[in-house]
């Protein structure tokens, strides 16, 4: 198994003949204690990397999330939103046009 950060993988000893209470709690801790670790951010690296079917905004997305507006990739941050629509409409007071 390769790893590409600085997990440790679980190590087993040999499995005893008959069942163990003991070794099963030993194997299923060290599972446990690398699920957690998978969990866990921290770095990657690569190479090649494909990304399909990214969102179109960043709507209900996590901070550091990815999402794509027109050709390119973005990554979420809270402190600055990026509403789906920069369109607006608004109206002030009134105009006559006269033609003669």
């Amino acid at each position: 198994m390769t790893i590409s950060r600085s997990l440790v993988p679980p190590q087993f000893a040999i499995p005893p003949t008959e069942y163990s209470q003991h070794y099963f709690a030993d194997v299923t801790r060290a599972f446990s204690v690398f699920v957690v670790q998978l969990q866990q951010p921290g770095e990657g690296r690569a190479t090649t990397m494909t990304l399909t079917d990214l969102p179109t905004s960043d709507t209900g997305l996590e901070e550091g999330a990815l999402f794509m507006v027109e050709g390119f990739v973005k990554i979420t941050r809270l402190a600055y939103p990026n509403p789906a629509g920069t369109i607006s409409t608004g109206a002030v007071g009134t105009v006559t046009v006269v033609t003669t």
